[in-house]
Parts: structure tokens; sequence; C-alpha cells
């Protein structure tokens, strides 16, 4: 049985491996939605983000980072996290399903000009996949961050634009990838209109 310090080094060490194969697995779709995303907000969209649980966090924290700011001074950014409003959640759950939840928000809240970033370690959240599949309708960018496993399930699927799959299942791995994924893209974002704004 491992130690307690085993642990500890065998975690850090498998985090490591993992976010070492993170720009093979995703640079190339992580650049494509900084793109992507400085095109929307410049052309008055705004990103949305939903999910479950950790992912849920994820959601607020990465949109907090493009309202207030992540390093830089700068200009307000449009973003939106469709976790937080409990009204809209619990009578969406109550009255059509939970997994209405974030597609009813989408229907009412999103725009062809929008980033729409569903995040599901597994790939597979009924609400993630329905939210998803409504931003699709409307035309705007469809985006999934998720795992190994999620993304090869989500190539299947017509309402994904973009997949950034972390290259791992498990679930803390992933998450971790999803966050460092997410400052990656709130960086880049924010240095570009940060620049623009003289600041």
């Amino acid at each position: 049985m491992k130690s307690q310090r085993e642990k500890i080094e065998q975690t850090i060490s498998d985090h490591l491996a993992v976010v070492a194969s993170l720009n093979d697995a995703c640079g190339d779709v992580l650049e494509t939605l900084v793109q992507r995303t400085e095109a929307a907000l410049r052309a008055g969209g705004k990103i949305c983000f939903f999910g479950n649980g950790g992912s849920a966090a994820d959601a607020q924290h990465l949109a907090t980072e493009f309202v207030v700011r992540y390093t830089r001074q700068r200009a307000a950014l449009a973003s939106i996290a469709f976790t937080t409003d409990t009204s809209a959640l619990t009578a969406g759950g109550n009255d059509f399903g939970f997994e209405s939840i974030f597609a009813r928000q989408v229907e009412a809240l999103c725009r062809p000009d929008d980033v729409v970033v569903g995040i599901s370690t597994s790939g597979s959240s009924a609400n993630v996949e329905a939210g998803l599949a409504a931003a699709s309708k409307i035309g705007a960018l469809t985006v999934l961050f998720t795992g190994k496993a999620g993304g090869a399930q989500a190539k299947a699927a017509d309402e994904v634009d973009l997949i950034l799959a972390a290259p791992s299942d498990v679930t803390a791995r992933v998450q971790e990838c999803h966050l460092l994924a997410g400052h990656i893209l709130c960086d880049l974002v924010e240095e570009t209109f940060a620049a623009s704004s003289g600041k």
C-alpha cells in the first residue's frame, strides 16, 4: 500500500504527464477557439459557458475572468455562465426536466454571433448535449470541453463545431486541463483586447 507521500507524488506526476500532452492533443483547437472568440466579441457577441458539478464551477470561473479581468486592465468582455440563475435552473428543471436547463437559456439568450461552450468531462451529459444542440440551431459557434472518451463520442455529433478533449479519462485530470485551457483562452483574448484599447 502506497504512503500518503507516494500518493501525492503519483498524483502530481500523473497531472504533469497529462498537461505535457495537452498541446499536442488540443493546441490547434484552442488556437482556433481563441481566434473565433475574438471575432465573436468584436462582432458584438458573447461567450456562454455551462456544465454540471465541478464543470458548473469552471463555467462560472471562466465567465467571470472575461467579465471582470484575468490579469490585465481592459474593458469588460461579454460572457455569462448559465449555471448561476437558480430560478431559471429550478423552474426549467421542474417544468421541462433537468435535460432542458441549459437549452432553455440558450434559446432565450444566445444569438448567431455567440460562442457557446458546454463543459462535460464524460461528454455524455444530456443537458450539456441539449444546450449545444440548441446553440447549433441558432447558428452560434458550439464548443465542447470534454475528456478523451467524451471527445470520441462527440465527433459524431453534428451540433459541435469544436471539441477540446483533454487527453485523459480521469475526471480530476480532465478538469485540471479544462481550467488550464480556459485560462489560456482568457489570457490570449484579453491580451488582444487590452492591446487594442491601449491599456
